[in-house]
């Protein structure tokens, strides 16, 4: 997903931008591919990353939910044949795809990719008119679902954790009152209601919408509960020495990768609740920095850049830690099932 310099992911409603692998020189060295090697790429999109590892001589298993992006690779296996398998799959269900003896690595970008961004008919922007979707995967609940059928108090919740969005419950009332004449069905129909609500200042720097579009873009999508369990499916997936990387453009996804490293890097010193004897060994073990950012080059030439972090870890020979969710503190939110209606 795209950011501003702000770090506030704008991709729900930014225009078109040429996708470029971010950190991929960063990436590349946190992963240290190698011939012979087998790699996992969870978030395949248009195969920057994939690339890069195939050319370093390594094997590719390329997964992404989004139908279209395994389509438009088809010509990939053209060229590297069958050292890429690509599958249309959630990247929290990577575990099913590795081998037996283990991944060399998982490498994961968790953004939305700019090709669907410019098309208008998936609903993700607001500078493109089209249906109220937003759906990566095509199926499910869509974004119009989720403004027509869930009550204020809901949608309030929803823009107030994955938009932070400051007005949410003024909006998610304004819609709630809508509604009752017509329901949403285009972006442009439910971006102008929220720039009604919430007129934009001249000192605003983001349409007032896309805190909106962003918050509605991860709910429909499930994105963090996704990211959490593509973590938990990664330490199955590695094999001793294997590497996890994994690049965030938003501070949501970053506190829960930053929390996974910190909760699986070494198990010092005990807590109130396990004194230091007890606790379980540690399953990773830091790859350079806590925390690598784009250059200032890079941030400059590529603006989706500007506010993604690198954070990676070296799989150990210790045990899998269990998968608990509760590590990342994530809201209460109503499931998609209620959407259904």
């Amino acid at each position: 997903m795209m950011a501003n310099a702000g770090g506030m992911s704008h991709g729900a409603g930014g225009g078109p931008v040429r996708h470029i692998p971010v950190l991929l020189d960063e990436v590349l060295k946190a992963v240290e591919p190698a011939s012979g090697q087998i790699m996992l790429d969870g978030t395949f999109g248009a195969g920057g990353y994939s690339r890069a590892l195939l050319d370093a001589g390594c094997e590719v298993i390329a997964l992404d939910r989004d139908p279209e992006a395994i389509a438009g690779a088809r010509s990939m296996t053209e060229t590297y044949g069958d050292r890429l398998r690509l599958i249309q799959a959630r990247f929290s269900d990577l575990a099913n795809y590795a081998p037996e003896e283990g991944l060399d690595a998982v490498v994961l970008d968790i953004g939305v990719s700019s090709m669907q961004i410019d098309e208008a008919e998936r609903g993700f922007s607001f500078q493109k008119d089209g249906p109220l979707d937003m759906r990566m995967a095509g199926d499910g609940p869509t974004a119009a679902d989720v403004v027509n059928r869930l009550k204020s108090g809901d949608l309030a919740r929803i823009f107030g954790f994955y938009g932070e969005e400051r007005q949410a419950g003024r909006i998610a009332r304004a819609i709630e009152k809508r509604r009752l004449d017509a329901p949403f069905r285009t972006t442009r129909d439910l971006a102008s209601l929220i720039e009604t609500v919430t007129p934009r200042k001249a000192k605003d720097k983001i349409h007032p919408a896309t805190r909106v579009f962003q918050a509605l873009r991860i709910y429909v999508n499930e994105e963090l509960q996704e990211l959490a369990f593509a973590l938990f499916a990664s330490e199955r997936a590695l094999k001793a020495g294997g590497r996890l990387v994994v690049v965030t453009f938003h501070s949501l996804e970053d506190r829960i990768v930053k929390r996974f490293f910190q909760d699986r890097f070494a198990r010092t010193g005990g807590s109130r609740h396990l004194p230091a004897a007890t606790l379980p060994p540690a399953s990773f073990e830091p790859v350079g920095k806590p925390m690598i950012a784009a250059s200032e080059e890079e941030a400059e030439a590529n603006p989706r850049a500007r506010s993604a972090k690198l954070r990676a870890g070296r799989r150990t020979d210790a045990p899998v830690m269990a998968a608990d969710l509760s590590l990342f503190s994530l809201p209460a939110l109503p499931p998609l099932s209620k959407v259904r209606g």
